[in-house]
């Protein structure tokens, strides 16, 4: 639902609003699917149309929508704000601060593809509060949900049936003392509503599906996405186009791969003079336990086992403090892996049965399931950040912490910074221009250098380049322990102050090996009680999404799949996603297999885009406040 502070939109942008909301039609309770309407073919000289998006099949030469209206309204901001995570609410409320302080009226408008701010929100998550202490000093008086503070800090490493302790020394990256454990979706709320007491306009629930351009290239802004398209990419009658938000400065905070963000890196040339960003995927549940096992604010890592020492991984599992027995854990697993027939998903059930692990989940009750990408890449994958007419805040370019695992307190720095660099600049603009706007004859996409330079000036650049060379250390013959005595050796001792710069090994796309290469690897069934199959833990998620809408899984090739993912990687995508949305099914008639999208399924977690070794998959937004219904995770 719309603030109040909608009521500032123009009359036309009312309009559109109200026109959207008549086609957002409350969804039906999440249903997962396990087929879809079957295709009668498969052969490659007869592909079945698996994808029917717009963005693949242009509707300027589709024959259905030759008579349909695709004007679309347009409002006016002073700073447009694309992702309500913690960098894009923290850029917000920044902004905000600074005009109140110096008594300017600045227009702030922030679009969040989630129903509700934090409902795609999923992090492990031991919070650093460094950023929120200088962005609300008065943290604590506000109400801040930071209730659990660490008490226990436990590193091991696991074999099959056993661990190996590890100290926490003073100045080790993992070492979590004057951190918080928190659920970070409940914080994203919290931060939402800081946002919209400052002024702040939050749109939740529209999804920014496009980059607007001036005729100069910089930046306009961003249309939010169509609603009212078939399945099949035909009009339905409810459909109504999006509206366009323009703004002298566009911030894009989507997160860990964002679609906007990849299309801005091409057209920029923005990865230019950075190596390729690293990913892994990281799996969570929630889980109420038996009291007696409940220790509020134990933090427990853990490297080893099941993974080999060739993939890069670990786990966590925090103990929460916030009037019942909770913990949160989970499951990281490195993307550069190689070996086809790994399954993350199956890799974390399989983790909760080991001893140390299932004495504290034996007699508990599993509440909450959730997967999502995160960066890996760190210094040396930071991409150029600002461009005319926008910059990248947060974990969107990368600026999470590999070892400490925690990207929150420098995603909220990353958009303080850049809500301090382009405040004077919009203000200025502002006062020259005075009403005009960026779709008429007024200032162009401003351009703001200074975001990146005090980025680089700042604690978050010297963060990460102590840390820059851990990740990559892991490529070496002995794997993770390698890495671990590399760690000891570079960082403990010298602080990361060594005169070179590890490479890390390329696109993770690239490092699968062909199947026939590789050991097929068998799984222990779930048993129900600790470990669960695919569909039951997805159906946690609260998942959901319109059903009759095109996928927006889309394939630039409808043929690819089958004729290279399976012929020569067994199809891996059916393994890598940890929602069940790929699948390979026979066909009807004839021999072979066919590709079948599940999109209801889809967490929203970018791992399918990142990992497909053939890069045909182009996840794109679905409409408006589909996804998953995360609450605090």
């Amino acid at each position: 639902m719309l603030p109040a502070t909608a009521s500032r939109y123009s009359s036309k942008a009312h309009r559109c609003i109200r026109a959207l909301k008549t086609v957002q039609v409350d969804h039906p309770s999440p249903q997962l699917y396990t087929t879809l309407p079957r295709r009668s073919c498969s052969s490659a000289s007869s592909t079945p149309r698996i994808t029917t998006h717009y963005t693949v099949h242009p509707r300027d030469k589709d024959p259905r929508w030759e008579s349909v209206e695709m004007e679309r309204f347009a409002d006016e901001a002073d700073v447009v704000i694309v992702g309500g995570g913690p960098a894009g609410l923290s850029a917000a409320i920044r902004l905000k601060q600074l005009a109140n302080e110096q008594e300017k009226e600045l227009r702030v408008c922030l679009v969040e593809k989630a129903s509700q701010m934090g409902a795609h929100t999923l992090s492990g998550a031991c919070l650093e509060p460094s950023a929120l202490e200088e962005l609300f000093p008065d943290w604590k008086e506000r109400g801040a949900p930071l209730n659990t503070p660490v008490t226990e800090d436990v590193f091991n490493i696991l074999t099959e049936k056993h661990r190996i302790p590890v100290p926490m020394l003073p100045g080790l990256p993992m070492r979590n003392h004057g951190n918080y454990i928190v659920r970070l979706g409940t914080f994203v709320r919290w931060l939402g509503e800081q946002a919209e007491e400052l002024g702040v306009e939050l749109y939740p629930g529209y999804a920014a599906s496009e980059v607007l351009f001036h005729e100069d290239g910089s930046v306009k802004g961003i249309a939010t996405n169509d609603v009212g398209i078939a399945k099949d990419g035909s009009p339905k009658d409810v459909f109504e186009r999006g509206m366009e938000l323009h703004a002298k400065v566009t911030l894009f905070g989507e997160g860990c791969h964002g679609h906007l963000a990849k299309q801005l890196y091409k057209r920029f040339n923005l990865r230019e003079n950075c190596q390729p960003q690293t990913y892994a995927i990281g799996l969570k549940e929630v889980w109420t336990i038996d009291e007696k096992k409940w220790r509020p604010g134990r933090v427990e890592h853990s490297v080893g086992w099941p993974l080999n020492r060739n993939t890069y991984g670990g786990s966590f599992l925090y103990h929460l403090n916030e009037g019942e027995p909770l913990v949160a854990l989970g499951f990281v697993v490195g993307l550069d892996y190689s070996n086809p027939y790994l399954n993350p998903f199956r890799e974390f059930q399989r983790w909760k049965h080991h001893p140390f692990v299932a004495r504290t989940l034996e007699g508990g009750n599993r509440i909450a399931y959730g997967a999502r990408a995160l960066n890996e890449g760190g210094f040396q994958s930071v991409p150029k950040l600002t461009f005319p007419g926008g910059l990248l805040i947060g974990c969107s370019p990368g600026f999470m912490n590999v070892p400490k695992i925690k990207g929150t307190h420098t995603a909220m720095k990353s958009g303080m910074l850049a809500a301090e660099a382009i405040f004077p600049r919009v203000a200025a603009a502002a006062a020259e221009g005075g009403e005009s706007e960026t779709a008429g004859c007024g200032p162009l996409g401003l351009h703001v250098p200074e975001y990146a330079e005090a980025l680089k000036a700042s604690w978050v650049w010297k963060e990460l380049r102590a840390v820059r060379n851990i990740r990559p250390s892991f490529h070496n013959y002995f794997g993770l322990y390698g890495g671990m005595v590399y760690t000891g050796i570079f960082y403990w001792i010298l602080r990361g102050k060594e005169p070179w710069t590890l490479k890390h090994c390329g696109r993770d796309a690239d490092q699968l090996k062909p199947a026939k290469d590789c050991t097929p690897i068998e799984y222990p069934k779930p048993d129900g009680k600790i470990s669960f199959d695919l569909l039951s833990s997805v159906a946690l998620s609260g998942t959901n999404h319109e059903g009759d809408q095109p996928a927006h899984l889309t394939l630039m090739d409808d043929s690819v799949p089958v004729d290279r993912n399976l012929a020569i990687y067994d199809g891996p995508e059916q393994r890598f996603c940890p929602a069940g949305v790929y699948e390979y099914v026979p066909v009807e008639t004839g021999d072979g297999m066919r590709l079948q999208i599940n999109a209801q399924n889809c967490v929203h977690c970018k791992t399918c885009d990142i990992k497909d070794p053939s890069q045909n998959i182009n996840w794109v937004v679905p409409e408006g406040g589909g996804g998953p219904a995360y609450n605090g995770m």
